[in-house]
């Protein structure tokens, strides 16, 4: 099986297991809806840098400041976790 069909076959199961878990009011909705989000954007990702030319250093460090937040909001968790739950 291909890349891209594995993706999408993935991408069609957790839209299916999101849909239910809303529906359902399932506890664990956020947590499914989070990671069906993850796999549309990874899958979007995938196919636009599949489909562009090579992109520069700079090109590729402006995209990297659009993940930056997200990536401050990790370490800032995982060092609260350390630090006995003090942010």
């Amino acid at each position: 099986m291909s890349a891209i069909r594995a993706t999408s076959t993935r991408s069609r199961e957790l839209q299916a297991k999101n849909a239910a878990a809303k529906r359902w009011d399932k506890s664990d909705r956020d947590d499914i809806a989070r990671e069906y989000a993850t796999q549309r954007i990874t899958g979007y990702i995938e196919k636009v840098l599949g489909e562009a030319p090579p992109l520069t250093d700079e090109q590729r460090a402006k995209l990297a400041e659009l993940l930056k937040p997200g990536r401050d909001a990790i370490t800032a968790a995982r060092l609260a976790e350390l630090d006995g739950g003090a942010a």
